[in-house]
């Protein structure tokens, strides 16, 4: 599935966390922020390449394994990759960025950086790095690793 950067993310209507420690309980609501795509890479497309800093690929890993967002029953595999060697993915990632925007990207980004050379735009790598991420993995249910969730957000509980 292919979105280009900084494009208007519209796959999803709304937002649902899943409390990783559970894997049940979920909350979803319809963002009030503006969520723009980032990595959303297909084969045949062109994509941006270069370094980025080490820091930046540990800091993304971690977030990812403490936001679980938009987890669905499938995977989608990597068609950059050969067939039999394809990492697969499920789900995505929210980062705030500037008041009124987060980026919505998909589980496979930190492979896509690491092992196709993808170099996300740098309003996202600043974006990254600038996650609070003792406080995120600190996160328990009935919050969630990201800051924007609306007060009258949808819960399960039970």
């Amino acid at each position: 599935m292919f979105y280009e950067d900084l494009s208007e993310y519209d796959y999803q209507d709304e937002d649902a966390f899943t409390d990783r420690d559970s894997g049940v309980y979920a909350c979803w609501y319809r963002p009030a922020y503006t969520r723009l795509n980032i990595g959303w890479l297909e084969a045949g497309k062109p994509y941006s390449t270069g370094t980025v800093p080490t820091v930046f690929v540990e800091k993304l890993r971690a977030v990812q394994e403490v936001q679980w967002m938009n987890v669905c029953l499938g995977v989608h595999a990597c068609d950059l990759c050969p067939a039999d060697e394809a990492s697969e993915g499920n789900g995505e990632v929210r980062i705030p960025g500037r008041p009124g925007v987060a980026y919505a990207a998909p589980f496979l980004i930190t492979h896509y950086v690491t092992a196709h050379g993808y170099r996300p735009p740098q309003s996202f790598v600043d974006a990254v790095l600038a996650v609070d991420l003792d406080a995120w993995a600190a996160t328990r249910w009935p919050d969630v690793p990201f800051p924007w969730v609306p007060d009258d957000a949808e819960r399960m509980l039970e």
